[in-house]
């Protein structure tokens, strides 16, 4: 899965991102969803594991990142999250697809109704994916 995520066309990494991937320290149920997720989407990822602190912003809750068991996406279909022009449907509609492929915790710009979902102004440019394992 690897190798695919770091193949596709449909999936901009920095390099940082491609490191983590290369290093076997991403789990596969991130892998997965992102290529997925690409499949219905064009997606540009901030954030794997590195540059990601160990806990939640603000908090003592350990992170997702720093085990390998989240992406940030800054990018849908060419769009930043943030730019004020990025339709709000294609947002929430990446963000209803990540739950749907086993994020147990989505987070962006838009609080949508369901556990999995939150909103914050950490999250404001970017869609969060955790996973559990």
């Amino acid at each position: 899965m690897a190798r695919k995520v770091l193949a596709s066309e449909r999936i901009t990494l920095p390099p940082a991102s491609e490191a983590d991937i290369r290093s076997g320290q991403v789990h596969d149920s991130v892998l997965t969803t992102m290529l997925d997720l690409a499949k219905n989407y064009r997606i540009g990822v901030s954030v794997i594991r590195s540059g990601h602190p160990i806990n939640v912003f603000g908090t003592n809750r350990p992170s997702d990142h720093p085990r390998g068991r989240a992406f940030d996406t800054w990018q849908i279909n060419g769009h930043a999250v943030v730019a004020p022009g990025t339709s709000r449907s294609l947002i929430t509609s990446y963000m209803r697809a990540a739950e749907s492929l086993g994020s147990y915790n989505v987070g962006g710009p838009y609080q949508l109704s369901g556990a999995a979902f939150f909103s914050d102004q950490t999250h404001h440019d970017h869609v969060h994916a955790g996973f559990r394992s």
